[in-house]
């Protein structure tokens, strides 16, 4: 396994810059996708998109309401 450092956030200089992968519509692996700086109250993330670079977009916490599946059965 490759070994590498992880590098420190040049915006606090606190927290580390983690890198993050996800994948893709087609379901293909992206490595390194985004890179979110470890320290909550900074905040700083850098992000590839269709080939675009995104900053500092907002983080979410993961509890999106949309994403909660609704019963489909009808109450009487």
């Amino acid at each position: 396994m490759e070994q590498c450092a992880i590098p420190k956030c040049q915006k606090c200089h606190a927290g580390d810059l983690v890198p993050l992968s996800d994948f893709g519509g087609q379901g293909a692996p992206i490595q390194y996708k985004a890179w979110v700086c470890t320290s909550p109250e900074c905040g700083y993330n850098i992000k590839i998109r269709n080939g675009d670079i995104y900053i500092n977009e907002p983080i979410m916490n993961g509890a999106n309401s949309s994403r909660v599946r609704q019963n489909s059965m009808t109450q009487s």
